[in-house]
């Protein structure tokens, strides 16, 4: 009788085991993207992301539904960045040309911290020599904290007495979309080839 005792026992652990594990993923269920999630901040969050209000290469004011009309790569940094935004810039732009070729369209989004250097022409002209589906923008030092604050970014300028002067930031970038907003971040050690696949299966799963 004990070991039948314990056999029962075992069972009905086995079966509130999985009756727990059918309600979290029950209350998961509703995330569609969650095959496709590799980052600690759980996707759709309403902390990451928002309105904003800049100005493009032409000097136009455009906000957030101006320029998210489709999947996004969202990137701050600065045109005078020696070494770390060049190189994340164009591994977004490697990134958006490989889903190119598969059919599959994303924008790559540069959002200048520098306003005081970055003009609308510079960065009409970054954008211009980056990538030509790229959009670059710039604007006051009140609009560009505001973007900066809402995607949770940092970066302070240094001695700006040096007119070389560099600017400490973070260096993740975003992929949004005008329907569910924020969805994942990448660190500067993913590659264009990792990013393609990661943002090709939130694609996959927002079309199925």
């Amino acid at each position: 009788m004990t070991r039948l005792y314990a056999i029962l026992a075992a069972v009905i652990l086995a079966i509130g085991l999985g009756a727990m594990w059918l309600l979290t993923m029950g209350s998961g269920s509703d995330d569609k993207y969650a095959q496709c999630r590799s980052s600690q901040i759980a996707g759709g969050t309403a902390a990451i992301g928002g309105p904003f209000e800049l100005v493009n290469g032409k000097g136009e004011t455009v906000t957030d539904k101006d320029v998210i009309t489709e999947p996004t790569l969202v990137y701050f940094g600065y045109t005078f960045c020696p070494d770390v935004c060049p190189f994340d810039m164009s591994r977004n732009a490697e990134a958006v040309d490989i889903l190119a070729e598969r059919g599959q369209s994303v924008t790559p989004l540069f959002i200048s911290i520098d306003p005081d250097r970055d003009t609308p022409e510079v960065v009409g002209d970054y954008a211009f020599n980056l990538h030509e589906r790229l959009i670059a923008l710039t604007g006051s030092p009140e609009q560009v904290k505001a973007a900066s604050q809402a995607y949770k970014t940092y970066y302070k300028a240094h001695d700006k007495s040096d007119e070389y002067y560099l600017v400490d930031h973070s260096t993740f970038t975003y992929l949004v979309t005008p329907e569910d907003g924020f969805l994942e971040f990448f660190k500067r050690e993913d590659t264009a080839q990792q990013m393609a696949d990661k943002v090709g299966c939130f694609l996959d799963q927002a079309g199925s």
